[in-house]
């Protein structure tokens, strides 16, 4: 049985994704020396082919709702926006300086039913305590002139940001200024005579030890730990379109459609009900999302499929998205697509993320399975993971997302 044990003095931190190098870098403040293993490269999966969004605008009333409220006041503290009393943060203690951006997301219904399901979602929000403004027309073209006329209710969600995933990365390992092993995947795991203690991680390059170890390996945890019924690769297609400056202007925010809040989960609602017709219906889901970027460009996203190569775009899909976003921004027809590129994130089976101590092992972490959530609450979820390293208690919440919930982890210990 694992028993408790001091505050470690190492730690290797599998997966240089955006939680992994945050978990680095708050680890790393409190003085533990600090390994980050990652099986290809920092940022090199969903991390760096996310949208950017720091948004509590799609989340769902409960436990991801209250995370992101708590991840976006973090990366205002990191950003040097919102610094703590006293400590005038700059330098290392404000590492995302100039890449955090606030701004609002506009979710937009186009049809009776789209704003039935955004009246109730932003009612949810307001309760939760965010700001939400409601646009209705005929104010809505005055204030969004790009949107179509089909329009019928626009909520704005104040108080959300963007950060591109890489660049975070980036800068968190940098401020963090540990060693980065690329092209070193975690092979298993050497356990201590009884089990209830990680000793080292075997990898390519050799057998890596420390005193504790922490897994952030997105969508190479299932084969690592024997998940395959509980996590799910989730590819998502996303499009890049040449400037156009005057439509940019045309946009005060990131657009965010009615059906984006449908399509997400509704993978999860499948798998619940076991009805091979509704796994298949859910097996690609639409949601979009039209977001001008700051150099004048927009992205445009995109798709949850629970199949295909991450490395692929199909033609499909490409089409539907942008036939859904011309369709909301007339405008768009005008502008030219420039590229196309997938990405895969992790999911759980039942819609929220694993973060917590490893069944039976008294000094192995996990967190995994954020599938769209990752960018906004990877800072948020480092912290934790560090105070958890650390026997500390986390200011976060992690009771809902324990992995010891699932039967299949707690027969792994």
């Amino acid at each position: 049985m694992a028993t408790a044990h001091p505050q470690p003095a190492s730690v290797v931190v599998a997966g240089a994704g955006i939680i992994g190098s945050a978990a680095a870098y708050f680890l790393a403040r409190r003085g533990l020396t600090v390994t980050v293993l990652d099986a290809v490269a920092p940022a090199a999966e969903a991390s760096g082919a996310a949208d950017g969004a720091v948004s509590v605008a799609s989340k769902r009333p409960g436990p991801l709702m209250q995370a992101a409220l708590q991840g976006i006041a973090l990366y205002r503290r990191l950003a040097g926006l919102d610094p703590a009393p006293g400590t005038g943060l700059q330098g290392d203690d404000a590492p995302l300086a100039g890449l955090f951006h606030p701004r609002s997301t506009f979710i937009v219904a186009a049809s009776p039913a789209e704003r039935a399901v955004l009246e109730a979602h932003a009612a949810a929000l307001a309760q939760a305590g965010v700001a939400v403004a409601a646009i209705e027309p005929p104010a809505i073209q005055a204030r969004f002139p790009a949107l179509s006329a089909a329009a019928c209710l626009v909520i704005e969600v104040r108080g959300d940001g963007h950060a591109i995933g890489y660049q975070v990365v980036r800068q968190l390992l940098a401020a963090a200024r540990v060693p980065v092993l690329r092209g070193c995947p975690v092979i298993r795991l050497d356990r201590d005579a009884d089990g209830g203690r990680i000793r080292a991680v075997e990898t390519p390059r050799g057998r890596i030890a420390a005193d504790a170890f922490v897994f952030a390996t997105g969508n190479g945890t299932a084969p690592l730990f024997g998940l395959q019924a509980v996590l799910t690769p989730r590819k998502g297609q996303l499009l890049i379109t040449e400037r156009d400056l005057a439509l940019s202007r045309a946009m005060p925010g990131s657009i965010m459609s009615g059906r984006y809040l449908l399509s997400k989960g509704s993978q999860t609602r499948a798998i619940e009900t076991g009805s091979e017709s509704a796994s298949a219906s859910a097996a690609r889901g639409f949601g979009l999302v039209v977001d001008p970027l700051r150099t004048g460009q927009f992205l445009i996203g995109g798709t949850r499929e629970d199949h295909g190569d991450k490395r692929e775009t199909d033609l499909a899909a490409v089409s539907r998205i942008l036939s859904d976003a011309v369709a909301l921004v007339p405008g768009l027809a005008g502008v030219r697509l420039l590229r196309g590129f997938a990405g895969a994130r992790t999911a759980v089976r039942d819609g929220l993320p694993l973060v917590g101590p490893l069944p039976g092992l008294a000094n192995g972490f996990l967190a995994t399975g954020f599938e769209g959530d990752g960018i906004c609450l990877g800072p948020v979820t480092g912290a934790a993971l560090a105070d958890l390293v650390c026997g500390t208690a986390p200011a976060l919440d992690l009771a809902p997302f324990a992995p010891s919930r699932f039967a299949e982890l707690q027969a792994a210990a």
